[in-house]
C-alpha cells in the first residue's frame, strides 16, 4: 500500500531542501534530501490523521457516556419509586388520625 505523496508536499519538501542546500551539493543529493523531507512529511500527516481518530474516538465514547447516565438515573429513580409511592398514603393516613384524635380531644 504505496502512500501517494501530493505535490504540494513535494514542492514544499523541494522548497526546504533548496534553502538548506550546502555549496558543491549536486541535484541529485538535493533531490535525496527532498524525498527524505517528503517522507517526514508523510509520516507526520499520518500520526496527526491517528491522533485526530483517537481523539475522535474518545470524543464519542464521553458522549455516549453522557447518554448512559441519564438512563442509569432514571432506572435508580425507578427504584426509589415503591417507597416514595407508600409516602403519600402514610401521610394522608397520619393527618386523617390527627384530624379524628384533635376531633375526639375537643368534644
Amino acid at each position: 500500500m504505496a502512500q501517494q505523496i501530493s505535490n504540494e508536499t513535494k514542492d514544499e519538501a523541494m522548497k526546504i531542501a533548496k534553502a538548506t542546500q550546502k555549496p558543491g551539493q549536486t541535484k541529485e543529493q538535493t533531490k535525496l534530501i527532498a524525498q527524505g523531507i517528503e517522507k517526514g512529511i508523510a509520516e507526520y500527516k499520518k500520526r496527526q490523521k491517528s491522533k485526530a481518530r483517537d481523539r475522535d474516538k474518545q470524543r464519542k465514547q464521553v458522549l455516549k457516556e453522557k447518554q448512559r447516565q441519564p438512563i442509569e438515573q432514571q432506572s435508580e429513580s425507578r427504584q426509589e419509586t415503591p417507597t416514595s409511592r407508600k409516602l403519600p398514603w402514610l401521610l394522608l393516613a397520619l393527618s386523617w388520625l390527627g384530624f379524628i384524635g384533635f376531633y375526639l380531644l375537643n368534644n
